[in-house]
Parts: C-alpha cells; sequence; structure tokens
C-alpha cells in the first residue's frame, strides 16, 4: 500500500469518528435537555 493511500484510508476514518462523536454528542444534549425539561414542568 503507498503512502497516499494509507493518508485518504486515515482521512476517511477520521471523518467517520468525528460523524460519530457528533452523533453521539447530540444524542447526550438531546437526552440531556428533555430530562431538564420535564424536571421544569414536574416543579
Amino acid at each position: 500500500m503507498s503512502k497516499p493511500d494509507q493518508e485518504q484510508e486515515q482521512e476517511h476514518s477520521l471523518k467517520g469518528t468525528f460523524v460519530s462523536v457528533m452523533l453521539l454528542g447530540a444524542f447526550l444534549v438531546l437526552t440531556w435537555a428533555g430530562a431538564f425539561v420535564l424536571f421544569l414542568h414536574r416543579t
């Protein structure tokens, strides 16, 4: 495998990792916000 192929593969892998982290972060923020809204409505 030549060096440019490795760099392209690594860049693709990093993009996938970034997307996964952003989706996980969005899920956590939405979950927290939902729990907070429930807390505000029940008090």
